[in-house]
Order: C-alpha cells, then structure tokens, then sequence
C-alpha cells in the first residue's frame, strides 16, 4: 500500500505545532493556491508576508530561470565579485538615505537580526540592547534574546544578557532607560506578531533622539514590513526617521530565501578586521536569491503595486463590517480582524480556510485574524476574500 505524502509529511517532517494545517498545495499562481484535488484558495496573507508580487510572478520566474542557468552558488560571502548581489545593493540603496549604503546579505531575517546585533556590538563596544514588549525578530537564540514575549523564550534560557524590554510606544521608557551603557535599541515600525501595532512617530524620534545623545545604533526590523506592504517601499520613510540598521527579509525574495541588513559602508567595514570575517555565511547573497529579489523589487516598482494600497486597505475594511468583528486595526496591506476570543477567531479561520481563504492568527495575538494579502490583489479579488470571511463569520457566529 502506497504511503500517502501526508503520512510521509506527518512521519519525516519536522513539525513545529501539535495540529499543522497539512494542507497539500500542488500549484501557485497570482494570489492563488491549488490543492491536490483541484481546490482554488485565495492566500490572503501572502505566505506570511512573502508573496508581495504574488506567487510565480513572471518576472521573479524568468529571473530565477535565466541565472539558474548561469551560476547558481560559487563561493562563500563576500569573496567574488557577482553581477547579482552589485545589481540587487545598488537598487536597494538608491532607494535609501545616504548612511544606509552598504548591504551585507542573510538566508532569512532572523540572520539578519543576528547581524545586526553583532553589528551592534562591534561598532559601540557596548553590550546592552533594547528591545520592546511583544517584539518578534526571529527565534534563533540572539533574535529569541530580544523577542517580548516569554512564552517564547523561557524554554531556551539562558539567553543573551544586557537585553532590556520595554513598553513598546512608552516614550517615558525609552528616555529613562536608553544611556550611556545602551548599544543598540530594536523595533519594528509595524509590530507584526501583536496584530500589526503601528508606532507612533513622537515615539520613533524620541528612540532615536536618545540614540544619537548616547551613541547607541537604532536597528528597524523591517522583515515583515518592508518591499511595499506598508504603503511605501519601507515604513520608516512615513516617519520622519531614518535608522542606523535595517533589517529585511520575507517579501524581499519574491518566494525565495533572502534577508539582508544595510548600514553604512563605515559600519559595516568593522566585520573586516579584529577578528577577519566578523561576519560570514555561506549562501547569504545566492545569485539565484539576488535575482530573484531584483526581479520583486522592480515588479513593484514598474508595476507601480503601491500606488493603490491605501485604497485597496480602505477597501477591505468596508467590506469587513460586522458585530463580531470588534475592531480593525494596521497599516496597508497589514490588517488585524480583532474578534471576542481566541476559540471564535480560531473556528471562523478554520471556516475560512475550508471556504477557499488562507487566513492565519498572530504568534502575540490569537484572538485576532492576519489579512496580508499580496501587492498584486485586484479589487475583485478582494471583494470575494472579504465575501468568504464574512460568509465565514455567519457560519461560526
């Protein structure tokens, strides 16, 4: 007897819940999924923030295909000249203030966090880092160090030391704690695990206004937030602010493993001596990964996909009204469906999914829905997304 891939999923897959989704996906295209049956699923969250272009965006799949066939991996970090990493920085820069001009590439984002941290270290020769309540940079053990949520931490201890938590938006926190022993404050500008909670600008330069008097590094975690999700291409540029560090990943690949940090080439440099290669990785800046990630980029770009986010959010939130959805909350295409408790936010996602929508919850934050549907959607397609949660909520309610 054949051995489903379920069973084999099940038996051989490292599983990270006790009660996995195990939907088995054979196709993408668009902001679509195919099962093995032939059942369409509109992903209205983009693979968690991924698929900013879509799934199998032709751009991203020509550019895959056209360096596949070129070199795929040659050497470690940093040692050859590769047409795709130059091409890939120098777009991401242009797009950036003058002090973020130099880029050092990461697999994911949580690589990225690391980086950044050591970074930290390096340029300050200080130890302590500020993070804040319900924060979420990854979860391996210097990322997980910063995390502000203990749940997630207290099996793993011990942990980084020096590591200070704070109220996040709690500008009288952040001037009583940030001194002359911080080296470096991290936060997302978009909280992306407490059901998307945006920070407040007066909050942002107070971080950063105490940075600059104690020479401590601002780090942004713009891994979910960035390549367009918020509205514009990075959410600091609504800010008013400009950090020391940023931190991308998740939509940068367009579906492939990516992630980065940038800082300025001055920074950055003190990776080269005292120790040699501070800094290294294997497969961090694949050429594969960097054309694909200058194909997204670009998409977003010609196709001018954030030009209609605001409208398209707005458009989603008419469309979602109902007693029991309770509140509204995000930025962009960053939205959270606050509902009365976890057990009826669980049940009408269920209900979602079997109705053909990919809807998910938030590590921080399980009474609320995750909608973060890819750049790409149309109007129509939100229109039956939003059709599909509702017709859910009657369902559940």
């Amino acid at each position: 007897m054949q051995i489903s891939n379920r069973q084999l999923f099940l038996n051989h897959v490292a599983q990270v819940s006790p009660k996995p989704m195990d939907l088995e996906i054979v196709k993408a295209k668009g902001v679509h999924l195919f099962d093995m049956n032939g059942k369409s699923y509109i992903d209205f969250i983009s693979g968690i923030s991924v698929s900013n272009v879509g799934h199998c965006h032709p751009n991203v799949v020509k550019a895959i295909q056209e360096q596949s066939e070129t070199y795929m991996h040659l050497m470690v970090y940093g040692e050859y000249v590769q047409a795709p990493q130059i091409q890939l920085a120098k777009a991401l820069t242009d797009l950036l203030p003058q002090n973020l001009n130099s880029v050092f590439y990461t697999n994911s984002g949580t690589e990225a966090t690391e980086g950044a941290l050591k970074l930290a270290k390096r340029v300050t020769g200080k130890t302590e880092i500020i993070c804040f309540k319900d924060s979420y940079h990854g979860s391996t053990h210097g990322a997980l160090s910063v995390m502000g949520n203990e749940e997630f931490k207290q099996a793993f201890r011990p942990l980084l030391p020096d590591v200070k938590i704070l109220e996040y938006n709690s500008i009288e926190e952040v001037n009583k704690h940030i001194t002359s022993k911080t080296a470096a404050v991290i936060l997302e500008p978009v909280q992306s695990e407490t059901g998307y909670t945006i920070a407040m600008n007066e909050f942002l330069k107070a971080i950063r206004k105490k940075c600059d008097e104690y020479c401590a590094l601002m780090i942004l975690d713009e891994i979910q937030n960035g390549f367009g999700r918020s509205g514009t291409f990075f959410a600091f540029e609504q800010t008013g602010i400009v950090p020391d560090i940023l931190l991308l990943a998740k939509g940068m690949g367009g579906g492939l493993p990516i992630g980065c940090f940038i800082s300025s080439q001055k920074l950055l440099n003190e990776f080269t001596h005292n120790p040699v290669l501070g800094n290294i990785n294997t497969f961090g800046g694949n050429a594969v990964c960097c054309a694909a990630s200058l194909a997204c980029l670009q998409t977003i770009q010609s196709e001018k996909l954030m030009v209609d986010i605001e409208r398209k959010s707005n458009l989603i939130r008419s469309l979602l009204v109902h007693p029991a959805i309770k509140n509204i909350k995000g930025k962009g295409f960053m939205l959270s469906l606050d509902f009365e408790d976890t057990d009826l936010n669980f049940k009408i996602i269920e209900t979602c999914v079997k109705n053909g929508l990919i809807v998910d919850w938030f590590l921080f934050n399980s009474h609320s829905m995750r909608i973060a549907p890819p750049l790409i959607i149309t109007d129509e397609e939100i229109k039956n997304a939003c059709a599909i949660i509702m017709q859910s909520i009657f369902e559940c309610v």
